[in-house]
């Protein structure tokens, strides 16, 4: 039995500028983080012929063709498998479509799980194109690159979009007592909405495609908080990255109508009121998870209960997808 992991990810900064239709013409960066919340792929052999897939649904099927999961049928076919007796199976800490990158997590996980069946080593930088080309070339997914790239990295990591199609990436240059100071005040809450970033990144991919001016120009300004908040936060002024934050998110707010809701608004301003120094909603928009950075985490805690949000813990998980058993 082969098992794998990916870790999930918060964004920190720059999220929406790894879309093709934007870093194709303008350049991407972005900040993002992995955590300690994974998406785990078993594979092994059965005794009998046929494909046996164990995800949110149930596939019983006889050929690579036939499997309706798209990303398990595409990476079969990447991965060049030629096993017909295999059972795969999924799990996550936390249910997809809440924001934190699991369609990439899954499919770096089942990747590296597929290549590890073949005994073929792959580097991170070729597992997260692999993720890419899946899910943007050949499903077509209206989605950046930032999920398949952290989850394959992981850390907290600076990840440059270059129009070419190369993409850079760098640890952020973060002192042990910034990020252990960051960490403890990163907050998340789940706003009890899932939803599929797919229409909002549409959107988005729409009017880059066109050229509209008012969402290039608010691509451009977020890029450029990015980069403000490495510098805030390789400066050790996490208050200015919090700061940030706030001014991302009300920006960000702005692409789209659906990006947010009346609950969402309502949650975020009675947190900037009770502790909340800056936050933001993670993901692409219209559920998912807030995220604050907070002084006053008691009284931030207790707040959010009051409106029935649930805590999510979390740490940072400095390992990208790895084997777990082989």
């Amino acid at each position: 039995m082969i098992i794998t992991r990916s870790p999930l990810r918060i964004s920190l900064g720059g999220g929406g500028t790894d879309l093709p239709s934007f870093y194709r013409k303008h350049g991407g960066f972005l900040i993002a983080a992995a955590i300690d919340k994974y998406v785990y792929i078993t594979v092994h052999r059965r005794f009998v012929n046929g494909f046996l897939l164990k995800y949110s649904n149930l596939e019983e099927v006889g050929s690579i063709d036939e499997i309706k999961h798209p990303i398990i049928r595409e990476a079969l076919k990447l991965a060049g498998v030629q096993e017909r007796n295999l059972e795969i199976a999924s799990m996550a800490d936390i249910p997809a479509g809440t924001g934190l990158g699991s369609s990439g997590s899954f499919t770096t996980a089942l990747l590296k799980a597929l290549h590890a069946l073949r005994k073929n080593l792959v580097h991170p930088s070729e597992l997260a194109e692999q993720a890419c080309h899946i899910e943007l070339e050949k499903l077509r997914e209206p989605i950046g690159k930032q999920d398949q790239y952290i989850a394959a990295y992981g850390g907290i990591t600076c990840f440059e979009f270059l129009p070419d199609e190369q993409v850079q990436t760098s640890p952020l240059n973060v002192s042990e007592e910034t990020l252990l100071e960051l960490e403890d005040n990163l907050l998340l809450f789940f706003t009890g909405y899932a939803r599929s970033a797919s229409k909002i990144l549409q959107e988005q991919h729409d009017k880059s495609t066109q050229s509209d001016e008012a969402m290039l120009e608010n691509l451009h300004f977020v890029k450029e908080l990015a980069r403000q908040s490495q510098r805030a936060l390789e400066g050790n002024d996490l208050r200015e990255f919090a700061r940030l934050m706030d001014v991302h998110w009300r920006r960000k707010k702005e692409r789209s109508a659906i990006m947010s809701n009346e609950f969402i608004n309502d949650s975020y301003d009675v947190a900037m009121a009770s502790g909340a120094l800056g936050g933001k909603l993670i993901g692409a928009g219209g559920g998912g998870f807030l995220m604050f950075y907070a002084d006053d985490k008691a009284r931030l805690r207790h707040a959010m209960r009051e409106r029935g949000l649930m805590e999510v813990r979390f740490r940072f998980e400095p390992e990208g997808t790895k084997i777990l058993i082989q």
